[in-house]
C-alpha cells in the first residue's frame, strides 16, 4: 500500500527563520515528507509576530532536509516582478534538483500593498497573476535563447535566465474558485487549495480536469495539493485557546484579500468566537480525530497534504503526529 505524502506547513508569520528551519528538519525526522513555506511581508495579526523572507528560509530548509520545498504561495504580480520570482525559483531548483516547486497566487493586500501601488479588484488581480505566469514560463524556457514580453500589466526586455536547473520546477496555483480552477488546469502543473466542503472540492477538481483537457494535457499528471490548518494540543481547551490566540484569522468568515494591516485584523479578531471555527478548522486533542479528517482528504484524491498546527507547541505536535497519525494514513 502506498505511503501518503504528508508535508509540514512552515508558517513564517508565526516563527522566526531559525525556528522554522529547525521545525522543518524535525518534521522530516518524524515522517513528514516536505515543506510548504508561507510567503508573508506581514503577519495576519501582531500576536503571530514574524514575517521572514521566504526565499532565504527555503534555501536553509533545503540544506537541512531531503524532501520537497516550495512557497505556499508567492505572488508574482505586485511586490515582486515575475522575472525575479522566476530567477529565485530557478536558482532554488538548481540548488536542490527535483525538490523545489513554485506555488503562486493572486496576492493579498496585507503583503502586496506595501509597495504603495494601486490595489485592484479580484478579476484584475487574477489576470495579472496569469500574465505573470506567462512571463515565468517564458523565462523557464529561456535556457539557450533570450525571451521578451509586452503585455497589459508587465514588460520584459530581451533576456534569459543564466542559472537554470536541469528540470524547471512545476508551477502550482492557489485557488478556490471555478473560473481560476479551470485556467489553473490549462496553464499550471497543479492546484493548491485549502480545506473545504467535499462538494466544493469536487467542483474545483472537475474544473481543473476540464482545463487540462482543453489544453491537451494529461489529466492524471495534474497534482492536487491541500494546505490543512488544524489545532492540536494535549487538551481540547488548550487546542481552542491556541486557535483563538494564534490563528483567529482561521475563524473569520469573510474574504481577507483587501485588508491591509495586522492591526486591522487584530481588531477583527476580537469578534471571533469559538463556534466560528466549526467547519473551517478542526480543533481537537484527539490525534485519531485529526487522522480521520486527513484521511478523508486523501480519499478525495489529494496527492499531497501540508499540515499546519496553529499553536506554538510545534515540537510536541510533530512528535505526536509522527507517532500516532502519519503511520496510520493510507494513500
Amino acid at each position: 500500500m502506498a505511503t501518503p505524502k504528508i508535508g509540514y506547513a512552515a508558517m513564517l508569520e508565526q516563527f522566526g527563520p531559525q525556528e522554522v528551519v529547525g521545525y522543518s528538519a524535525d518534521a522530516e525526522a518524524h515522517g513528514f515528507t516536505g515543506v510548504m513555506a508561507a510567503d508573508h511581508f506581514q503577519p495576519w495579526v501582531p500576536q503571530q509576530g514574524e514575517a521572514a523572507f521566504v526565499w532565504n528560509v527555503m534555501t536553509a530548509i533545503g540544506e537541512r532536509t531531503k524532501g520537497d520545498v516550495g512557497p505556499g504561495v508567492a505572488c508574482p504580480s505586485f511586490r515582486m516582478h515575475p522575472a525575479i520570482i522566476a530567477q529565485a525559483s530557478a536558482t532554488l531548483a538548481a540548488m536542490y534538483p527535483g525538490r523545489h516547486w513554485l506555488g503562486l497566487g493572486s496576492g493579498e493586500a496585507l503583503n502586496e500593498h506595501i509597495v504603495a501601488g494601486y490595489w485592484p479588484e479580484t478579476p484584475e488581480r487574477i489576470a495579472r497573476m496569469f500574465e505573470a505566469i506567462e512571463i515565468i514560463k517564458k523565462l523557464f524556457g529561456s535556457r539557450d535563447k533570450d525571451v521578451k514580453h509586452e503585455g497589459k500589466f508587465f514588460k520584459l526586455e530581451s533576456t534569459r535566465l543564466w542559472t537554470m536547473p536541469d528540470e524547471t520546477p512545476p508551477i502550482y496555483i492557489a485557488t478556490a474558485g471555478p473560473v481560476t480552477a479551470k485556467k489553473t488546469g490549462q496553464y499550471a502543473d497543479g492546484l493548491i487549495t485549502v480545506g473545504a466542503p467535499e462538494s466544493k472540492l469536487e467542483m474545483i477538481r472537475q474544473k481543473c480536469e476540464e482545463g487540462c483537457r482543453e489544453a491537451g494535457k494529461d489529466v492524471d499528471a495534474f497534482r492536487y495539493i491541500l494546505q490543512l490548518h488544524l489545532s492540536w494540543a494535549p487538551t481540547d481547551e488548550e487546542a481552542l485557546a491556541n486557535a483563538m490566540l494564534e490563528w483567529p484569522n482561521g475563524g473569520m468568515k469573510f474574504p481577507k484579500q483587501d485588508i491591509r494591516s495586522p492591526l486591522d485584523f487584530e481588531q477583527m479578531a476580537k469578534l471571533v468566537r469559538p463556534e466560528d471555527f466549526e467547519g473551517r478548522m478542526l480543533i481537537s486533542s484527539d490525534p485519531d480525530t485529526h487522522r480521520a479528517q486527513i484521511q478523508k482528504f486523501l480519499d478525495l484524491g489529494f496527492d499531497q497534504i501540508y499540515l499546519h498546527n496553529v499553536g506554538r507547541n510545534q515540537t510536541e505536535w510533530i512528535e505526536t503526529f509522527g507517532r500516532d497519525v502519519l503511520p496510520k494514513l493510507t494513500a
